[in-house]
């Protein structure tokens, strides 16, 4: 960055300002996610601040480091939005696996993005059968959509999430990763950026 530009930019942009401002602005916003049941999921960014914080929080607890990759196989639910901040708050980078690929891919780029931790959606359980003895994550959290009982050697999301009072957010840069994706490799094996 020459001078002229770290005179333009005094502040980095960070997700965590976006998760600041959210919490700041729009408190009382509501976040609403239909369930697998067909019920709804209520949170406010209020309450989303929080447990991205706590996500945070956990996931430091439980040893991720700077750049880390922490993978999910999720749909379009709270939780996940609640990834999308708390992962680059700890510093990790956030890598969505896509569900709709053949098992041997996804379990080609879990191993290729290096991932330590996943985060999957109870429903999605039986797509990461069919390629969890080709990974070897260090934790497997799970987010109970369904309220169905979480298998044995895996973290229930709700219990994972830590108390976010004393979190702080690691120093970053602008320029650290914060998220990853794949190709769906319709040339050969898929491709990170």
């Amino acid at each position: 960055m020459d001078a002229m530009q770290a005179t333009m930019m005094g502040h980095p942009m960070l997700l965590d300002d976006m998760l600041e401002r959210a919490h700041k602005i729009f408190p009382d916003v509501e976040i609403v996610t239909r369930l697998p049941d067909k019920s709804l999921h209520r949170e406010t960014y209020k309450d989303m601040y929080h447990r991205a914080r706590g996500l945070a929080q956990a996931l430091l607890d439980a040893g991720l480091q700077q750049g880390d990759r922490v993978a999910t196989l999720g749909w379009n639910t709270y939780a996940h939005l609640e990834a999308y901040f708390g992962v680059p708050a700890a510093g990790g980078v956030l890598h969505m696996i896509n569900i709709r690929l053949p098992a041997d891919d996804m379990a080609w780029i879990a191993n290729d993005a290096q991932d330590r931790f996943l985060i999957v959606d109870d429903v999605l359980l039986p797509v990461l059968e069919k390629f969890a003895d080709q990974v070897d994550f260090e934790q497997i959290i799970v987010v109970p959509l369904t309220g169905a009982a979480v298998p044995e050697g895996m973290i229930d999301y709700e219990d994972f999430l830590a108390d976010d009072a004393g979190f702080e957010y690691p120093a970053k840069q602008e320029t650290d990763p914060c998220g990853m994706c794949y190709s769906s490799g319709t040339t050969g094996r898929p491709k990170g950026v």
